[in-house]
């Protein structure tokens, strides 16, 4: 069964807590973390980008010039994509983007990236994780306790604090969760992920069999 260390607010060690051996000593599964990330990041692509066709173009109703006779090319319409100011042939149109990606293959990427973190100390646990008010300054002092100061962190919560939340928005190296929202590419996107005990248990239960 895989340990950690539970650390205080003032960076000091407590004691060593057990973690689940299905999630935080799971077998580290890079194919499937890949394709999870892929799918995440195809999602937020606008695919907006729109070109128009030829049908589409305003005018070139009527044939330019006789068919035969001119000595030019033979045109139908000014709106050709032969033309400046025609059509496009093969331009981009509104899509999506989106990649499937079953529930079992993202508890199996959540899984990897925790039992990675742990393995290379990305995971730090704290006794409790509260702030009593709002306060930047007090975010600020407790990351530097903890030894995060110039490390690029996301906060985890068991649920929302508006405390934690809005005392950390200001601080760019850092960003904060709650666990509802928890995901694969913000797991792999910090250096160090920071959450409470309850945090710990709570994503226990949820990911575990």
């Amino acid at each position: 069964m895989p340990q950690a260390v539970k650390f205080n607010t003032n960076g000091e060690e407590i004691n060593d807590i057990d973690l689940s051996d299905d999630i935080f000593n799971s077998k580290i599964n890079e194919d499937v973390v890949h394709q999870v990330v892929t799918s995440q990041l195809a999602k937020v692509r606008g695919g907006n980008a729109s070109t128009k066709t030829r049908s589409e173009v305003r005018g070139g109703g009527r044939k330019p010039w006789r068919q035969k006779g001119t000595g030019r090319a033979r045109h139908g319409s000014i709106r050709s994509p032969l033309w400046v100011g025609g059509g496009i042939t093969f331009g981009p149109k509104p899509r999506s983007y989106n990649k499937k990606v079953n529930k079992k293959m993202k508890r199996i990427a959540l899984k990897s990236v925790l039992s990675d973190k742990l393995q290379n100390d990305g995971l730090m646990i704290l006794d409790e994780l509260t702030l009593d008010q709002i306060k930047t300054k007090k975010m600020i002092n407790l990351l530097d306790d903890l030894g995060l100061e110039d490390k690029k962190v996301l906060i985890v919560l068991p649920e929302k604090d508006e405390n934690i939340y809005l005392s950390a928005r200001n601080i760019p190296h850092v960003k904060t969760l709650v666990l509802d929202g928890l995901n694969t590419y913000d797991l792999l996107d910090n250096e160090v992920i920071l959450m409470s005990e309850e945090a710990v248990r709570k994503i226990e239960e949820v990911l575990g069999e």
